[in-house]
């Protein structure tokens, strides 16, 4: 059963107008799973168990150092429809990636 209602449900962006988000940095990170489903496992007696596509994400994430060197990871938690994290980019660091590595 799905309850949510993007027109109740609506977050308003708490974005700085202007503001450059490839600025050094910490930044908290939200990613949502489309429609809020539990695709990366479950809660288990108030553990998260992630399931494989939860370890891709996991691992995919803290690989994300290879591609960019000058990013920072700190804390950061798999959920089952979501992903949190804190990412520090470090002076000098730019997040700009080529197109052709964009794989869909």
């Amino acid at each position: 059963m799905n309850n949510y209602n993007p027109n109740i449900h609506h977050r308003k962006s708490i974005r700085l107008k202007g503001y450059d988000y490839s600025r050094a940095g910490l930044y908290f990170i939200t990613i949502c799973v489309k429609d809020r489903e539990c695709l990366f496992g479950e809660i288990v007696d108030g553990k998260m168990i992630l399931n494989d596509a939860g370890k891709l994400v996991e691992n995919e994430w803290l690989n994300i150092i290879v591609r960019f060197p000058n990013v920072q990871l700190h804390q950061h938690i798999v959920m089952p429809n979501h992903f949190h994290t804190i990412m520090e980019i470090t002076v000098g660091a730019t997040l700009v990636v080529a197109h052709d590595n964009i794989v869909a």
